[in-house]
């Protein structure tokens, strides 16, 4: 295929609004569900979409030989939402190639250009050798912005026909243009939304102001008590398992040409605020957090409206490092938080989407061969090692349930803007991630 063709698939793929967690966009994820099987099967693959609760499971995968090495690669087709839309410059869902060869489009690099860079890789070998150097398996989902609430039940389900000795997923990052990457850690994340409930109605703030608990008050000094005054998290018992990072990870992370400096500039904010003792990087990638995501409650109209409402809201995510258990954390929150909770108001602590953190040591047979893979794909720099802040909560299933290990390959900048208006993805990394996946093929298959 030639390089048109490529962006051509590409942008047919980006131009379907398969936004997960709007229902209203169901039938467009089963179009792009659709649409991602019949690229697998043109490609040369037996392609199959798997309905699900929500929405479908794509997997494909080449005529399996006994005795071959198989590799499952993952991915997902389906993309956050766009909003707030007038911060595009272009319509999110008609891609847009501008100088520099960028590509502006929502899910251009989260999770559709990587993803297909891989089935591209795949199409490209096939083509050239009449099949793939060793056993494949494509997983494809459609829910994994929505915390993947189906994926592993069909894991389970389906355990036998995804036996597989590694898994490979490029959804992650690379640390500069041109520099391989190979993300060894994830940190975990354990979510849960809070209800502050007092009066059965709200409340003329006159007429009964002093009078009663104002759940917003009562809210606010809650998520005042998760930090103290150095901004360590004050849960008890919140950093008891926490595995401290280990020398050589900080003396690594130290040499990167990411540094807190340019961290603060792609964050925007007017100074970082790392955790006593460590580097801002140190604190994203190697440390816990407790951080409130969105807080609500009583009038948000134009102008005063004085009352004191009948209820407030919290959400928080608690994102961890190795050792650390979702479901600990998360029952040592909602103690704390009843701890702190004053009478005269009802407490509800609702647990969210959680899964583990996940490591994985950078020498080990199959991690080798991805460093090889990355050297060959992006020559002139040796890779970087890295963690990510970030959480796939998938890769701790695919560690429990087919118990294998999983390879982290990334192709997104740090400027990529995952998540935020104007997502980017470069066609250097889009034809790099084509070649990036034969390479690692036949690495793997040594």
């Amino acid at each position: 295929m030639t390089r048109q063709q490529h962006l051509d698939d590409l942008f047919a793929f980006l131009r379907i609004p398969s936004i997960s967690t709007d229902s209203a966009r169901r039938d467009d994820l089963q179009r792009c569900a659709s649409w991602l099987a019949e690229k697998f099967t043109v490609s040369g693959l037996r392609a199959k979409l798997h309905q699900t609760p929500g929405h479908p499971v794509v997997t494909a995968r080449n005529r399996h030989r006994a005795g071959r090495r198989t590799v499952l690669i993952y991915g997902h087709y389906d993309v956050q939402p766009v909003d707030p839309l007038t911060l595009w410059r272009s319509d999110p869902f008609e891609p847009a190639l501008g100088a520099g060869g960028v590509i502006t489009a929502r899910g251009a690099t989260d999770n559709k250009g990587q993803i297909l860079a891989h089935l591209l890789g795949a199409a490209e070998s096939i083509a050239a050798d009449g099949d793939l150097p060793l056993n494949v398996i494509f997983l494809v989902e459609g829910e994994e912005e929505i915390g993947s609430p189906h994926l592993a039940e069909f894991l389970r389900a389906h355990r036998a026909d995804l036996a597989c000795d590694v898994v490979a997923i490029s959804d992650t990052g690379m640390i500069e243009p041109g520099r391989g990457t190979l993300t060894y850690g994830l940190r975990g994340i354990a979510c849960l939304e809070v209800t502050v409930s007092g009066p059965d109605k709200d409340l003329h703030s006159g007429l009964f102001g002093g009078a009663v608990a104002n759940p917003l008050t009562v809210i606010a000094r809650l998520v005042a008590t998760l930090h103290d005054a150095g901004g360590r998290v004050a849960i008890s018992g919140f950093y008891d398992d926490v595995a401290p990072l280990a020398q050589w990870e900080r003396d690594a992370w130290s040499k990167l040409p990411l540094t807190d400096t340019g961290l603060l500039k792609l964050t925007g904010a007017p100074a970082l605020a790392p955790e006593q003792g460590y580097t801002a990087l140190e604190c994203t990638w190697g440390r816990p957090t407790a951080e409130l995501n969105g807080l609500h409650g009583g009038y948000q109209g134009e102008g005063s409206k004085t009352v004191i409402p009948a209820d407030a809201h919290a959400k928080l995510s608690f994102r961890l490092v190795p050792d650390q258990q979702p479901g600990k954390i998360l029952s040592l929150a909602a103690a704390h938080l009843r701890k702190h909770c004053p009478s005269g108001v009802t407490l509800t602590v609702t647990p969210g989407h959680s899964g583990a953190a996940y490591l994985l040591d950078p020498a080990a047979p199959f991690a080798q061969a991805a460093r090889r893979a990355l050297t060959l794909a992006f020559p002139g720099k040796a890779p970087a090692l890295v963690r990510e802040g970030g959480s796939i909560p998938i890769v701790s299933d695919f560690k429990k349930i087919l118990g294998v290990d999983t390879l982290l390959l990334g192709l997104a900048l740090p400027d990529a803007r995952i998540h935020s208006p104007n997502e980017t993805f470069t066609v250097e990394n889009f034809e790099a991630g084509i070649r990036l996946n034969q390479i690692l093929l036949r690495e793997l298959a040594r």
